[in-house]
């Protein structure tokens, strides 16, 4: 008897955007690699970083494409056109770093720019084991994701407080939004055999984005 042919992967693509040095490169190294790096030993990311993280949700499997933008200014321009194709937008601020939350407000009009209304965003509230120099209340971050129509989590990289939560969150959400995946399987390219990222572990390339993540390092 011929075995069962294996469901295809559900693949989602996740943008992490935000301030520079609120986190973002951090959150990702914690939910791929459970790792962290102290802050005096990381750097800015250049231009984009990526990572592919497999996960089951509601009895699927997901593939996680996830993408960390730069924040600075400069970047700008390189990063606008990873928006593309995505399902889920990760917004991270620094809890204690007020700049970094009062420009969230230009991250969300950016999103009105590059993305349908109907992609999933979370809203991130970093470094919470900083809270003896919080600057940004709980209460008013999650007041203001409300009114953005966003999900909501606290998180600390460095203690991996309330990471996995955020990103099983968004992937539940899009799942239980089946006009941003369906199909997605057959669209996108195989993986490629081996991991070519920034950060330990490296990463597994799909598809096109493999061209645009080796564009991106040439740019930068």
């Amino acid at each position: 008897m011929a075995p069962t042919p294996t469901a295809q992967p559900i693949n989602v693509k996740l943008l992490l955007i935000g301030n520079s040095s609120v986190g973002k490169s951090s959150l990702l190294l914690r939910f791929s690699d459970e790792q962290w790096l102290p802050e005096d030993e990381s750097s800015a990311t250049i231009g984009v970083d990526f990572r592919v993280h497999k996960m089951d949700m509601k009895g699927k499997k997901v593939k996680l494409s996830i993408w960390d933008t730069a924040g600075q200014e400069r970047f700008r321009t390189i990063t606008s056109s990873y928006y593309r194709g995505a399902q889920g937008i990760i917004l991270v601020y620094d809890v204690a770093n007020r700049e970094s939350f009062d420009a969230l407000p230009r991250w969300y009009s950016e999103l009105e720019t590059y993305v349908s209304d109907s992609v999933v965003k979370i809203l991130v509230g970093n470094k919470v084991d900083k809270e003896f120099s919080r600057q940004v209340p709980t209460a008013e971050a999650q007041q203001f994701a409300t009114r953005m129509s966003s999900l909501f989590v606290e998180t600390s990289a460095k203690t991996s407080v309330g990471v996995k939560e955020a990103f099983q969150e968004v992937v539940e959400k899009i799942i239980d939004t089946p006009e941003l995946w369906e199909g997605t399987s057959a669209r996108r390219g195989q993986n490629t055999g081996n991991g070519n990222g920034g950060m330990p572990g490296g990463v597994q390339i799909v598809g096109r984005d493999e061209r645009q993540a080796q564009e991106a390092s040439r740019c930068c």
